[in-house]
Parts: C-alpha cells; structure tokens; sequence
C-alpha cells in the first residue's frame, strides 16, 4: 500500500508492480443544482478529481445511486445517470457497473479505478520551502450553490458555477504531471476549502505558507453573496476548524465574507500544487492553455503547519 489514510491524500494508491499502482477513490453527494443532468456531470468530475489529484489516469467507474424510487420521476434518475455517464465519456474511459438504492434524498457519485507508474505518483506531501502555491480554478461554489437554493442567482451565475464545476481537471493535471520532477505536492480544493487542503499539504511536509488573498481566484458573485449570507454550514465549519493554524494580517483580520471564501467547501474545485520556483514560469504557460483562472497565489515556507493571509 503506498497510499492509505495517514495523510489523508485523496486517493489510496496500491502497488502492483514496478511499473504499475491501481489508484482508486469514490465520492458521492446530494445535488448542488436543480438540473439532474448538470448534477450527474458535476458529481462525476468531482469523483475523477481525486484520480487526477494523485497524477494518475483513470481505468473505469462504478455508479453510487441513492434515490427516492416512489416520490421522484425515475426519468430525473436518467437524466443523472446519463450526466455521469457522458463526463466519464469526456474522460476516455466507461461506467461499468454500480450499485443503487432506493434513498429518501437523491445522492449520485462514482468509484473510480485509476493507474499510475511509481515514479510518476504525486502526492499531497512534499511541498518544499520556496516552493509556490498554484491553484487551477477559482473559489466560492459552494457560496454560490448555496445562494442558488436560495433563489438568489442570475442564469448567467447558475451557468458559469455549473460550467467550473462539471469541467475536468484531467488538462491541468496532465500539465502538472508533465512537469513532474518540479511539482513536489498536489491535491485538489474541495470539502475542506482552500484552508483546509493547504493545511493538510503543510502538515504532511512539515512547512508553513503565505497566501496573498489578492491573488486567489474567486468567482465574481461569490464575494458579495458571502455578504448577504449564503454561506453553506461546511465552509463556516472549515474556517472554524483551521483558525488556530490561520493567521489574517491587517483589514483581512476583519474580512468574514473573504475569510470564509478561503474556507468555502467546494464541489469539483480545481488542483492545488506546490511548485519549485524555477519551474513556475514554465508551469504557468503551459497551464494559461487550459485554465483560464490559474493562479500563483503564496509560497511554501519554513516553520510550522501555519498559513499567514496577506
């Protein structure tokens, strides 16, 4: 086993041979929009991250399906099924099997089966002092799917969370992968927030970071639905949950609506790596190709598991 649970990396990773790892991971949840379709691709994207994230290429997928057979049309559970299906599609590979219940609340996710050489596997440890801190998409979906079940959201905001969250991580991570000897840890952003994930990738390499709040990509109507309130009850309890190793300098000390789009609990975020700097620039255009939003946003620095916000 080269990857079980003591870091909580985002898949576990067994070793076959010397040249072969199966990586497998699952993840599965209720819906984040109203639209079935556009919830079984979010929920399938959101399931291959976790290959992506270990620099891996997936095999297959199996269907998870909860859903209420005798209160909802079974034709909202095809509409799911077949979102799944046509993002796993996009992925190169197939479903090729499941399980499904019948479940008072919908719930759709996948297991997905995924291999990697040894040599090529990237982990959520071994961020390095000097490193830089990138991330590939930007923050604040679960603001923002929390306002839309509030009723608060445009169509054009609806639309452009559906679209960053039903996209592939699979080109970032490829550019990632191909630069691999310069990319010392990588994981993904999603129910811990941006805090939480940085934190496990400091815990697990023994450093600290500074993050320039300026530089984090955040969707543009994220920020002020944060202001009036949609805040999801996971992001509030991420910021809580990382306080004590968080540091807000300045006027950001008093920021709540910026401190908690830090914490949001995202679905289907984008990857965060730790990169050595001579390698930075190289990394960033090859990115710039496939992630409109991809950002330098702090550093890897000696000391404790602690992030300094400036």
């Amino acid at each position: 086993m080269l990857v079980g649970t003591d870091t909580r990396d985002d898949a576990a990773v067994y070793l076959l041979d010397e040249d072969r790892a199966l990586v497998c991971t699952t993840d599965f949840f209720t819906p984040v929009v109203d639209d079935a379709y556009a919830f079984g691709q979010i929920a399938a994207a959101n399931a291959l991250s976790d290959v992506y994230a270990m620099g891996a290429r997936p095999l297959f997928a199996l269907s998870l399906v909860g859903f209420p057979a005798r209160k909802l049309p079974m034709s909202l559970l095809g509409d799911i099924v077949r979102g799944g299906s046509d993002k796993v599609s996009e992925a190169g590979i197939f479903v090729v099997g499941g399980h499904s219940i019948d479940d008072p609340e919908p719930k759709y996710g996948l297991v997905v089966v995924g291999m990697v050489h040894p040599d090529q596997l990237l982990r959520n440890t071994g961020a390095r002092p000097g490193d830089r801190l990138i991330l590939t998409k930007p923050l604040g979906t679960g603001v923002v799917t929390t306002a839309v079940k509030k009723r608060w959201c445009t169509e054009a905001e609806i639309d452009e969370v559906v679209g960053l969250m039903s996209t592939l991580n699979r080109d970032a991570a490829e550019v990632l992968v191909a630069h691999r000897p310069q990319v010392h840890a990588l994981t993904d952003v999603t129910g811990f927030g941006l805090l939480g994930h940085l934190l496990e990738i400091l815990e697990g390499s023994s450093v600290g970071a500074r993050l320039d709040a300026g530089a984090v990509p955040i969707l543009d109507s994220a920020r002020e639905l944060a202001v009036r309130g949609a805040i999801p009850g996971g992001t509030r309890a991420n910021l809580a949950s990382a306080s004590d190793r968080v540091r807000f300098a300045g006027s950001l000390a008093g920021d709540e609506a910026l401190q908690l789009i830090l914490a949001d609990a995202q679905t289907s975020g984008g990857l965060l790596a730790a990169v050595a700097p001579g390698a930075v620039d190289a990394v960033m255009t090859d990115l710039s190709r496939c992630c409109q939003a991809a950002a330098i946003v702090g550093e890897v620095v000696e000391g404790d598991a602690v992030v300094e916000v400036r």
